[in-house]
């Protein structure tokens, strides 16, 4: 590991060659492939520019119609390049990173253009919303999550408060799915590849009344090895892996159209994934233990169990009436529950310096009324949103060593346990008047309210402590409660905390946009929207704090869709957004000078301006060219964390894709080429610490995808990160930095500074059959 004094860069090359696998694989295996197969076939007859329709205004429209920051990537287009896991998609959108989070597979980081949220604690907000069928993913547990008939995904970069409310201060991400076709079909496929991967996917639908009721089902098992192992672990009879993928997924649909003008949709899904903890890569020796660097990036040590699981539940139902060609209603309804007990070593040794065994436990209700107009001269869209989610957490931060060495005691642990709860009720309006034949304005609004209740319970317990007994063999957890409850609310004014505090918050976002139409293939737009994160209570409070206020985005954007030719599209946006009131830890002013009240509180600002631009070039019938470039420049304008700010996290000052497609005719059925070249420029892990950044790097992927003529059979090779780069996408600093190139010991005593990394190279064949 190479490092300087202040930074730490990836540059080990990778022994083995493995392949990564997260949920949306099952997105792409069980996709609606029979439908797509038609889609294949015809590829090799495409003239030009293919007409894109997105619903990212809640209304289907062309791409080139909406006038915002959108990438629409197809379910053929995603079947063609073998993008099997959400991270992947960040090469194809400018300015986005979506990455998996430290301890899981499912686990999701996503920022775009610089906002998001890091910390996947219960309580906090995410920046960036997760939608499936316009259903809201509200925790990032499990946000890779797998779906049937994928249709395609969209990414809405920039506010989106008017249309989606809460929580999408950077953008929004959108699982769209198909409809069914009405047949009888099953698609059978199968996957090997690197690190023993072996993934068995089975779709299929069938008609239960002709042309009215159709039942839709699919089951995934994915299977590979770790990229690497625990080399020593403090538990007996402990799977070694590191980095593995043992994930099961199934889904049912049901699907009823009693009329022409009338759609209902009831959908099921669940995941388990028991892929085992990732174990984190030292980047400085421990000085507790004996076991040095590891030679790999993948290989850990750990003295936690390695199981770890992910489980996720949810229904959802949609019905939609088409009351006039102009008007339509639509009603949206669901319900989501997740479940994780989680392993995270912080300070990877076989050791107790610093273990975080954790349990998240989510669910959510939601619904939506909405009404849709299209006439001569205007659309518009508008409804009502409510949204009620318990959100509850506990974890221990097991400073063992710390204790007995200390303290002299058993252990010494810190406990942090309560719920973060929230109700969300919302009213919207939205349309697009058109002013003369060339130029329309779009006016929005939005107004929310929302309440938040949350309970805290926080303190030290001199022993090792677990959040469940048989956590480890032969552990009981004591009964009762081990530490008392910090933040809540003294209903009957006793001194004792017996209730969850609350705090309510409403705000209005509005959107103003022009949009000109200079001709048929060219349009320009200008638009002003604002959005806001949740205001919320300190999940880690260790006093009855204040909650935090709302964060709020406020965006400019001016950008060009265009159709230059029958094969050039150009699409370029120029952005500028202030994020006010961000959400850090900060000094609150107290009359005893001496006091130090130290609170989440809303301590920061930033301000960021950028480019992005997507080009597609349709060079031959046969051979197309795609390329997507972002800048970003952001500022600090209020620092007042504590810690300070540094600059922003997870996002570069420069991201590129370059993409080739080509159509390949033959008699035994067309072959399908895609390379593309993606490049990530320099980007720190955390906001408030320089010693976790990732050097800018390139990754190249190559896929081959063939059908044969009669549409049956099909088969793809995919090879991806060809060149073995090696990049960060999480990690720990528990770590000082003493500005000279040496280290101080950070909280349980140890250099504790950890890296979690992206796949290695990886290389896999899938065959499938379509009846």
């Amino acid at each position: 590991m190479k490092s300087t004094s202040n930074t730490f860069f990836s540059t080990r090359s990778s022994i083995k060659y493995p392949r990564s696998l997260c949920a949306l694989a099952v997105a792409t295996g069980l996709a609606g492939l029979p439908a797509m197969a038609q889609e294949q076939s015809a590829a090799a007859d495409k003239k030009g520019l293919e007409r894109i329709e997105v619903t990212a205004r809640k209304t289907v429209e062309s791409l080139q119609e909406v006038p915002i920051s959108v990438t629409s990537i197809g379910g053929l287009e995603l079947d063609e390049k073998g993008i099997a896991v959400l991270t992947e998609i960040q090469q194809f959108s400018p300015n986005t990173t979506l990455q998996n989070s430290r301890g899981t597979n499912s686990t999701l980081t996503a920022f775009i253009r610089g906002v998001g949220q890091q910390d996947p604690l219960w309580g906090y907000e995410p920046g960036v919303g997760i939608y499936i069928d316009d259903v809201y993913v509200a925790r990032p547990q499990g946000a890779v999550i797998d779906l049937l008939d994928v249709s395609r995904i969209e990414v809405l970069r920039g506010p989106q408060g008017t249309l989606y409310g809460k929580n999408t201060i950077g953008g929004a991400i959108k699982y769209v799915t198909k409809p069914m076709s009405g047949d009888a079909e099953m698609n059978v496929q199968g996957t090997i590849g690197s690190y023993s991967q072996r993934d068995v996917k089975v779709t299929g639908q069938y008609p239960i009344i002709e042309d009215r009721l159709f039942v839709g089902f699919g089951y995934a098992n994915l299977n590979r090895d770790g990229f690497g192992e625990y080399l020593i672990s403090a538990l007996d009879n402990q799977d070694m892996e590191n980095y593995n993928k043992d994930l099961t997924a199934a889904r049912l649909t049901l699907e009823f159209t009693p009329s022409d003008d009338v759609f209902f949709r009831l959908s099921w899904d669940k995941t388990t994934d028991d892929s085992n903890a990732k174990g984190g890569y030292r980047l400085l020796p421990s000085l507790l233990t004996n076991a040095p660097v590891p030679d790999s990036v993948f290989d850990s040590y750990t003295s936690l169990p390695t199981e770890n699981k992910v489980e996720l539940e949810g229904i959802s139902l949609t019905a939609n009436w088409d009351i006039t060609d102009e008007f339509s209603l639509k009603y949206i309804g669901s319900r989501r529950e997740s479940y994780s007990p989680t392993n995270i070593d912080f300070d990877n040794t076989p050791l107790d310096i610093f273990d975080v065994p954790a349990v998240y436990d989510d669910n959510n209700t939601t619904h939506e009324i909405q009404l849709n107009y299209r006439g001569d001269g205007m659309s518009m869209v508008g409804g009502v949103y409510a949204y009620d989610g318990e959100s509850c957490g506990q974890f221990e931060a097991i400073l063992g060593f710390l204790g007995r060495a200390a303290f002299g005691t058993p252990g010494l642990t810190r406990e942090v346990s309560g719920c973060n709860n929230s109700k969300s009720t919302a009213a919207y309006v939205q349309g697009s008047f058109d002013l003369t034949a060339a130029l329309s304005l779009t006016l929005g609004a939005r107004y929310t309210n929302e309440e938040k209740e949350a309970d805290v319970n926080n303190g030290l317990v001199f022993a090792a402590v677990y959040p469940q007994s048989g956590w480890v063999p032969g552990y009981v957890r004591p009964d009762g409660d081990l530490v008392p409850q910090v933040l809540g609310e003294d209903t009957n004014n006793d001194g004792i905390l017996d209730a969850p505090k609350t705090k309510s918050w409403s705000r209005f976002t509005p959107r103003v946009g022009l949009e000109y139409q200079a001709n048929p293939d060219l349009m320009f737009f200008a638009s002003y929207s604002q959005g806001f994160k949740s205001g919320t209570f300190n999940p880690r409070a260790t006093v009855n704090e204040p909650a935090a206020d709302p964060e709020i985005v406020d965006s400019i954007e001016v950008g060009m869709k265009s159709d230059w030719s029958d094969n050039l599209r150009v699409n370029l946006t120029y952005f500028s957004l202030d994020h006010k009131d961000r959400q850090y830890i900060g000094v609150i002013p107290s009359d005893d000078a001496s006091v130090l009240n130290q609170y989440l509180a809303n301590v920061a600002a930033t301000s960021a301006k950028g480019i992005e631009a997507e080009v597609t070039y349709v060079a031959t019938d046969n051979l197309t060219f795609d390329i997507a470039l972002g800048t970003f420049d952001s500022k600090i304008e209020e620092n007042n964390a504590v810690p300070p700010l540094l600059g922003i996290s997870n996002t570069p000052d420069y991201t590129m894709n370059f993409a080739a497609n080509y159509v390949l005719e033959s008699s035994v059925g067309d072959f399908v080429i895609n390379a593309n070249y993606y490049y990530r420029d320099d980007y720190r892990l955390f906001e408030d610490s320089d010693l976790l950044q990732e050097k800018g790097y390139g990754m190249l992927n190559m896929s081959v995808s063939w059908q044969h003529e009669e549409g049956h059979w099909y088969a793809s090779l995919h090879g991806k990160n060809l060149t073995d780069k090696e990049y960060l996408v999480g990690g720990y600093n528990f770590v000082g930095d003493n500005g000279d190139g040496t280290y101080s010991p950070g909280l349980g005593g140890d250099n504790t500074l950890i890296g979690y990394y992206g796949d290695p190279r990886t290389v896999s064949l899938t065959l499938g059959y379509r009846f």
